[in-house]
C-alpha cells in the first residue's frame, strides 16, 4: 500500500484525480477529486458546490478563453452512488443510472478528450453510499499517429478499513505528461476528513495546484462532512 502523500509529492503534474477509500475505523467512506493546471485557462478556476456535488466554475470570467473541457460538475449524486469524473461525462453516467442502465455501459459512449498531441484521459468514478463498493474508468489514447481508444475498468466489491485507490490522469511529469498507466494505486485512508485534506492538498506541486474537494460519509447515519479548498480564493 503506498502512501498517498509521498505518491502525490513524488509527482510533478498528476493532472486531475479521483481518490476513495474507506476509514480505518470503518465509520465512514472517502471520496476526493483534485484539480491541476499549467495554462492560465486551466489555472483560472474554482470548485463551488451545486446541490450535494461541486462544479467548476472561472474564477475570473474576463480571462476564460475555452469553457469546453474545464467547466463541468466533478461530483453529482445520483440516488446510491456518488459519480466523480474529470468532465461532462458525469451528467452521463448519471442519466444512464437513473435510467437503469450501468456506469460501464454510459462510459463506452465517451472518448478520451480531443486535445491533441496530449489526448488527456478521461477518469471517472462511482461510489457506492450504501456499502463503500466504488468502481473506475480509464479511457485513454492508445498508439499513433491516429489514436485508437481505450477503455478499462476497475471494480472492487467492498471498501478495506484503512485502504482506498486513486487514479489521476497523468503519470506526473510536468513537461511531456504521459498518461496514466495500469491499476489505481492503493492508498491509506485516514479516519480524519482534515488529515486527508492535508495530506492531498499539501502535496500537490504549488504551481500547479487549483482546487480540491473532500467528503467522508457515515455509512451508518449518512451524515457528511465536506471540504473545498481554491487556491483562487
Amino acid at each position: 500500500m503506498s502512501d498517498l502523500g509521498a505518491l502525490l509529492r513524488d509527482k510533478e503534474y498528476p493532472g486531475r484525480g479521483i481518490v476513495f477509500g474507506r476509514t480505518a475505523d470503518s465509520r465512514a467512506v472517502a471520496a476526493a477529486y483534485f484539480i491541476m493546471g499549467r495554462s492560465e485557462n486551466s489555472k483560472n478556476r474554482i470548485f463551488e458546490a451545486e446541490g450535494r456535488g461541486i462544479r467548476t466554475k472561472a474564477f475570473d470570467e474576463s480571462k476564460m478563453t475555452d469553457p469546453s473541457l474545464i467547466i463541468y460538475s466533478p461530483v453529482s449524486i445520483c440516488g446510491n452512488m456518488m459519480v466523480v469524473t474529470n468532465g461532462s461525462q458525469t451528467d452521463t453516467v448519471c442519466e444512464y443510472i437513473r435510467n437503469g442502465e450501468s456506469f460501464d455501459e454510459a462510459l463506452r459512449t465517451w472518448s478520451f478528450e480531443p486535445d491533441a498531441p496530449i489526448y488527456t484521459p478521461r477518469i471517472s468514478g462511482m461510489l457506492d453510499l450504501a456499502d463503500g463498493a466504488y468502481r473506475f474508468s480509464l479511457i485513454k489514447a492508445d498508439g499513433e499517429p491516429e489514436p485508437g481508444c481505450v477503455r478499462c475498468f476497475f471494480e472492487y466489491e467492498a471498501s478495506v478499513p484503512g485502504e482506498g485507490h486513486i487514479i489521476h490522469t497523468y503519470a506526473g511529469d510536468g513537461d511531456s505528461p504521459l498518461p496514466f498507466c495500469g491499476e489505481p494505486v492503493r492508498v491509506g485512508i485516514p479516519d480524519d476528513i482534515d488529515a486527508l485534506t492535508d495530506m492531498i492538498w499539501g502535496n500537490l506541486n504549488e504551481e500547479y495546484k487549483v482546487s480540491l474537494f473532500v467528503r467522508y460519509i457515515d455509512l451508518k447515519t449518512k451524515n457528511h462532512e465536506t471540504r473545498l479548498i481554491n487556491k483562487n480564493r
